[in-house]
């Protein structure tokens, strides 16, 4: 519940901020914006041409769900 909470509040602070640069000003706070993973919430290793952490990542490549990843062997 809480990491939902965290997620939603993210993304409305990143919707102001887009908001804001489209209307010319800059943001009083630009550092507050940070990316978070959208599934479970964890803001620390955020891959962001995915849209989410590693360890999600990690999950969702290896049952086959990202298209285009399979694991590396060598």
């Amino acid at each position: 519940m809480a990491r939902t909470a965290l997620v939603n509040k993210q993304r409305r602070r990143k919707e102001q901020y887009e908001k804001a640069l489209q209307a010319g000003r800059k943001p009083k706070f630009s550092t507050r914006v940070y990316n978070r993973c959208q599934l479970c919430g964890r803001s620390r290793g955020y891959l962001g041409f995915f849209g989410i952490c590693r360890i999600c990542f990690r999950e969702l490549a290896a049952n086959g769900e990202v298209p285009g990843v399979k694991k590396a062997s060598w």
